[in-house]
């Protein structure tokens, strides 16, 4: 309250149903006004009348209209519609001068009204989980933009004057239907964060080189048979997701990605890793799995600050010795492949606590596995082991649950 007047109304989580009530449009110094995670199915014409409210609270209601009348809110500045039934916003949306954030996601939208242009204040737009298959030209002209969430929709393409969005930091178009993007897409160079995982791209243009402040790159999920040389131009890069592709092959420039911490290439046709791998020294994550790689680079024992390695599913019938040297490992994945031993030197691997080694074709196990006395989790189901070492004893008695076929015996 302030001289007598209500200015902050808070009604989330009440219980209230059918329609909000229109008296409340005689609240006219309301500025705040919550009434989400209600069953509400309707906005009254009068809630146009309060001219003095910056926040409104929508959420996660009934609601499959918004009145017109609603663009008489000059002062809004963050307005929440998500988590409703919307299959349309008025075209009186454009009225929203001063609105910095729109929270429209999880709705039923099909299209959005080109007036939304109009919201020159713009700096967040979420319309998440809608059924859009296109968006208007005029979202070229949010230029004061810096996020826009697209994910989950039906999109096929965007407008070339998604371009004109320069000041965007993130931009996230992943699970739509995408098969390009067009050339203006890469002149957001100021996008720290680009998702466009599960579409249907199936490949990406030299010029995204040209992104160079990117630090998050999602492409999981398309139909890439390559990726173009320029990727390792994104030198602040620190997530490069890439599974669930047709990758063949990985540029050797990859190399000067120095910044790179994680790193997903599982579920591709990879049968090798490039050397320079070896060079990407921040890398703490590396996921390698469901490829047909039949053997790994010595280099990878460069990859010193590497603490999760996933090697599973691959045809590999060996590891390179210097798989030694990664004593910051604390989850090996190896399980599914072809290996009939391990080095010695995975002894040195002490800090430890995740060894997959199921269904491989072992024989044998270096006693050296004694020295993993970080280990609690241990998988040698499903090799051809009959015996191993004493040390798996003293394993398991510190607590490691080692998962053995029946029958396999403990060596004296």
């Amino acid at each position: 309250m302030e001289n007598g007047r209500v200015v902050e109304l808070a009604l989330a989580d009440c219980g209230l149903t059918g329609a909000v009530p229109a008296e409340v449009g005689r609240l006219t110094a309301l500025r705040e006004l919550n009434v989400a995670r209600n069953a509400l199915t309707l906005l009254p014409a009068e809630i146009g009348q309060l001219t003095s409210l910056r926040e409104l609270c929508l959420t996660g209601n009934q609601l499959t209209s918004v009145p017109a009348d609603i663009g008489q809110l000059t002062s809004l500045e963050r307005l929440w519609l998500h988590g409703n039934r919307l299959t349309s916003v008025p075209a009186e949306i454009g009225q929203f001068a001063a609105l910095i954030e729109l929270w429209l996601w999880g709705n039923k939208l099909t299209s959005v009204p080109e007036e939304i242009g109009q919201l020159t204040s713009l700096t967040y737009l979420h319309l998440g989980s809608n059924q859009l298959t296109s968006l208007p030209a005029e979202i070229g002209q949010l230029t004061a933009l810096t996020e826009l969430n697209l994910t989950e929709n039906q999109l096929t393409n965007v407008p070339a004057e998604i371009g004109q969005l320069t000041s965007l930091v993130k931009l996230n178009l992943t699970k739509n239907q995408l098969t390009n993007v067009p050339a203006e897409f890469w002149r957001l160079t100021s996008l720290g964060e680009l998702y466009l995982d599960d579409n249907r791209l199936t490949s990406v243009p030299a010029d995204i080189g040209q992104l160079t402040s990117l630090t998050w790159l999602g492409l999981y999920g398309n139909q890439l048979t390559s990726v173009p040389a320029e990727i390792g131009q994104l030198t602040s890069l620190e997530l490069l997701r890439l599974s669930s592709n047709q990758l063949t092959s990985v540029p050797a420039e990859i190399r000067q990605l120095r910044s790179l911490e994680r790193l997903d290439l599982s579920g591709n046709q990879l049968t090798s890793v490039p050397l320079e791998i070896g060079q990407l020294t921040a890398m703490t994550e590396l996921y390698l799995s469901y490829n047909q790689l039949t053997s790994l680079p010595a280099e990878i024992g460069q990859l010193t600050s590497l603490e999760k390695l996933y090697l599973g599913d691959n045809r590999l019938t060996s590891v390179p010795a210097e798989i030694g040297q990664l004593t910051s490992l604390w989850g090996l994945y190896l399980n599914d492949n072809q290996l009939t031993s391990v080095p010695a030197e995975i002894g040195q691997l002490t800090s430890l606590e995740i060894f997959q080694l199921e269904r491989n074709q072992l024989t044998s196990l270096p006693t050296e596995v004694g020295q993993l006395t970080s280990l609690v989790e241990f998988r040698l189901r499903s090799n051809q082991l009959t015996s191993v070492p004493a040390a798996i004893l003293e394993l398991e008695a510190a607590g490691c649950d080692v998962d053995l076929d029946d029958g396999v015996t403990v060596d004296e």
